[in-house]
């Protein structure tokens, strides 16, 4: 990897770990929707000038833009569970969680893409879901709270690696560029709709908030995609697909020096099999 790139990458890895912590403490402003929905909304404007940029390779048929849309769905359902599970749990092992979406591609990827498995990457599952287990079973002493949020973060992972495999099958012809700008604006629509059935629009005007905000959105998701695309485009992906091993380990760090998250033993326990079998499972990707 070129000296720019590593320095790119060091820098990703540091938003997406810092992000977790942004949005925990964001998320004690507003609701998980809201929360979302206003960082899908600023996102969208930030990235304005790139959607205008690329306008000419925008789909022409309503069959693509209905895929897009289905894409969007996925991928806004997958934040709010996130954000929701999140609420209850701490930033660690919530991005710990999120980062087992390797996993389940792999499962995924087999039946729908058509991808062939070995006996390294079946090892990698079986012990990064192993790892997933204990991280569950270490909260089953806790209130039922806790022990729904792992499920909620599992789902949002589980969905997170849906739109992966949905875009390979479904939309591959398509730029990467455009099918990520274009799921901001939509997911913000869609979660607005959603927002205003279930909770209502609720924001605060609290400086600790909208700085919260600003971060998740300009920062965690309009700079840091633009980085992933271009590290995407230079480098190889198994290089760049290191960042879900590295991600919730700095996720790990931030919660414990910014917000005084304890790391309980089962907890590094778990993170360490999720991470060996991440690693195992992209390991000849």
């Amino acid at each position: 990897m070129k000296k720019q790139n590593w320095m790119l990458f060091t820098i990703l890895v540091l938003i997406w770990g810092l992000n977790w912590t942004i949005m925990k403490i964001g998320l004690r402003f507003v609701d998980p929707l809201n929360l979302v929905m206003q960082r899908l909304t600023l996102a969208s404007i930030v990235l304005l000038p790139a959607l205008i940029w690329k306008r000419r390779c925008l789909p022409k048929d309503c069959n693509t833009w209905l895929k897009m849309t289905s894409l969007a769905l996925i991928n806004a359902a997958g934040m709010a569970f996130t954000n929701i599970g999140l609420l209850y749990e701490t930033s660690g092992l919530s991005s710990i969680l999120t980062y087992t979406q390797p996993l389940f591609v792999f499962c995924l990827a087999i039946p729908f893409l058509g991808e062939k498995s070995n006996l390294t990457k079946v090892l990698g599952a079986i012990l990064g879901f192993l790892g997933v287990t204990i991280l569950y079973t270490g909260k089953l002493s806790s209130s039922i709270n806790a022990s729904n949020s792992i499920l909620l973060l599992i789902l949002g992972a589980f969905l997170w690696a849906v739109t992966i495999v949905y875009y390979k099958k479904l939309l591959s012809h398509m730029d990467p560029a455009i099918v990520n700008i274009v799921q901001f604006p939509l997911g913000s629509i869609l979660l607005l709709i959603t927002t205003l059935i279930h909770t209502g629009l609720n924001f605060s005007s609290t400086l600790i908030y909208i700085f919260s905000l600003f971060y998740m959105s300009i920062f965690g998701s309009a700079i840091a995609l633009t980085i992933w695309l271009l590290l995407i485009k230079e480098e190889e992906a198994i290089i760049v697909s290191t960042s879900s091993l590295l991600v919730p380990a700095v996720a790990l760090i931030f919660g414990w020096a910014l917000l005084g998250e304890t790391i309980e033993f089962y907890s590094l326990l778990g993170f360490l099999l999720v991470m060996i079998g991440v690693y195992l499972v992209n390991k000849y990707h």
